[in-house]
């Protein structure tokens, strides 16, 4: 696994000092050209409408009230003055009709590229290998996936349109202050290169905090997200109070890092109104000496006014953009970090297909397959292992905790790939299969079943999302679980609550049971399917697991050995290897490692003949 996130304590979290992470959301506003080009269109209305404004106020004072105050033409004045004010008229029905295109383009663009990159993101992390989730929490990437990207849709929906509207009106103004003064406004640009450089220099601690900021918010929600996983343990354990104060702790922590973000960003918006202000007012003060002295005209003095007020009102806006987009940026790399992270379980560049099946059943050989997990490469999950399951056959794999068996089925499944040998499936390498053609042709009950928060009929349905609704029933009853999805409220229309609270530990088993039946696949792996379930019903499911089998090859992880009495063969696994094989029979006589095993479980007391024959 490469590039892998590792949450707030990611070395990466200050590597940049610009806002090119920005750039990563290029290629998802690429798809919407022509929303931007009319964004854009909207926008230079806007801007030019907004500096129309200036000018027609100078043609206002200077040949509307001026020539009125100096005994000119009155009537001329007053149509002069009329003529303004309907332009001025006309501005504003420009300047408000552009603006609420602006608006409504931009907005439509963020909610649209957000969607984009929340899809984007979690497609992308649905298909990481399990190694990812040892190292990224989950709560983690929820936050990334909902502040982050509302952050972001901030930036594309709203800040990128102010960033480029008052860049536009920031040279315009410009241009139209030196037009109207070159000599104040040299004075005034030369002022605010000396006020800009402080600004910038400070807006950098900003972005870091920003980034920082985010990552306590992940962590707070990655803390909460694990406990209310586990509120039947906390609970059981009295760990309420407990578990509460660290969640007060972790929102402290995060309330405090934002503090200290809104704190620099408000001293950034205050440096960058007192100096930019501070050199306006300068220079207004000679402009006023200007008028006094008879070189300026009262007009050019209002309009510089006017200009040198959008000047720096989209210096101060700009201020306050640069801080949304420093934390936008920050999302923006936590985002690209998710995006970024390559698991080494994908597809081959030309995956082969499984031959077609002329037995029932698939062929399951491993050769010489040693694995280590990742976050244990110094300890052997699996040494040197050698099997070969004949299609159709039923095998038991037996052997105490860590003895390598889920394991096993891990690698089956192509969760991990083993450091050396190979696991071939009907002949071919799985390394050589698609993931989808693999899993596809392998059923799992697991130990620990998952239940989704859907109806009892789309549970089942998991297994094979086109099965019609007498496919699933028919499965159900395979496994033993019709009659008590029946007397649920709404029968198979039942919500089954969050994870299944709202069932016993036998009835989810049941339930994961009639979801592999349904995939119908040629290869099943049942993880101590009837660990959970009571007397009477691992009776009706073992019956109906027994019909399961036949026809296709089982694998069966037992720590219950009564449940692999009547496999075709067991194999004994400890440490990584295979140490015994046979039939119950077989293995009991040779009196190892699984007759100990059997020893300790059916009895200790009676005859291990008695009690194993």
């Amino acid at each position: 696994m490469t590039n892998r996130t590792t949450g707030s304590t990611d070395s990466d979290s200050s590597r940049k000092g610009s806002l090119a992470a920005l750039k990563g959301l290029l290629p998802f506003l690429a798809p919407y050209r022509r929303q931007f080009v009319l964004a854009g269109i909207a926008l230079l209305f806007a801007a030019g409408a907004t500096l129309a404004i200036p000018a027609a106020f100078k043609q206002m004072i200077d040949h509307g009230f001026g020539a009125a105050g100096v005994g000119g033409n009155g009537g001329q004045s007053i149509e002069h003055v009329d003529a303004v004010f309907l332009a001025l008229f006309g501005v504003a029905a420009v300047l408000a009709v552009s603006t609420a295109a602006r608006f409504y383009m931009v907005s439509w663009l963020g909610e649209r590229v957000v969607a984009d990159v929340r899809a984007a993101v979690y497609r992308h992390v649905v298909h990481q290998s399990p190694e990812f989730f040892e190292t990224t929490r989950t709560g983690e990437v929820l936050s990334r996936l909902t502040t982050d990207t509302t952050l972001i849709q901030s930036v594309v929906g709203t800040s990128i349109s102010l960033a480029l509207r008052n860049t536009l009106l920031f040279a315009g103004g410009l241009v139209m202050l030196f037009v109207t003064s070159p000599r104040l406004s040299a004075i005034i640009l030369g002022l605010l290169v000396l006020v800009v450089l402080p600004i910038v220099l400070y807006g950098r601690r900003v972005r870091k905090l920003s980034r920082d900021s985010q990552d306590r918010i992940a962590d707070a929600s990655a803390l909460a997200g694990e406990i209310l996983n586990a509120m039947p343990t906390v609970q059981s354990f009295t760990h309420e109070g407990i578990e509460s104060g660290r969640f007060t702790t972790s929102v402290d922590g995060a309330f405090a890092t934002a503090i200290r973000r809104i704190r620099a960003r408000a001293t950034l918006t205050m440096l960058a109104i007192l100096l930019v202000f501070g050199a306006i007012v300068f220079v207004l003060w000679l402009g006023a000496h200007a008028v006094l002295a008879g070189t300026m005209t009262g007009g050019d003095l209002g309009q510089f006014i006017l200009y040198a007020s959008i000047v720096a009102g989209s210096v101060g806006a700009l201020s306050e953009v640069m801080g949304e987009a420093q934390r936008a940026a920050g999302a923006t790399e936590r985002l690209l970090e998710l995006l970024a992270a390559r698991s080494d379980i994908h597809d081959p560049a030309q995956p082969r297909a499984l031959p077609r099946r002329i037995e029932n059943g698939a062929r399951v050989t491993l050769e010489a397959v040693s694995f280590s997990y990742p976050s244990r490469l110094e300890t052997a999950a699996l040494a040197h292992l050698d099997l070969d399951i004949r299609p159709g056959e039923t095998v038991a794999l037996v052997g105490p905790s860590g003895a390598g068996k889920t394991t096993l089925f891990q690698l089956l499944l192509r969760f991990y790939d083993p450091q050396l040998g190979s696991i071939r499936l009907d002949g071919v390498d799985i390394r050589d299969l698609a993931l989808h053609t693999l899993r596809g042709a392998i059923g799992i009950v697991p130990q620990d079943t998952v239940i989704f928060s859907t109806s009892a009929l789309e549970n089942i349905r998991y297994g094979r999302p086109d099965a019609s609704d007498e496919e699933v029933i028919a499965a159900a009853k395979q496994a033993a679980a019709h009659e008590f999805i029946e007397r649920l409220p709404q029968g198979y229309a039942s919500y089954l609550g969050e994870r299944g609270v709202r069932l016993s530990g036998g009835q989810r088993q049941r339930i994961a049971i009639a979801r592999a039946l349904l995939k119908n696949p040629p290869l099943l792996l049942l993880d101590e399917a009837t660990s959970a379930l009571d007397a009477e019903s691992e009776r009706l499911v073992q019956r109906a697991l027994e019909a399961a089998m036949v026809g296709r090859t089982t694998i069966i992880i037992a720590h219950r050995l009564a449940t692999v009495q009547r496999a075709d063969r067991i194999i004994v696994l400890e440490d990584g290897r295979v140490v015994e094989t046979g039939t119950h029979a077989e293995l009991v006589a040779q009196r190892g490692v699984y007759a100990n095993l059997a020893a300790l479980q059916f009895s200790t007391h009676m005859p291990l003949d008695a009690t194993l024959s």
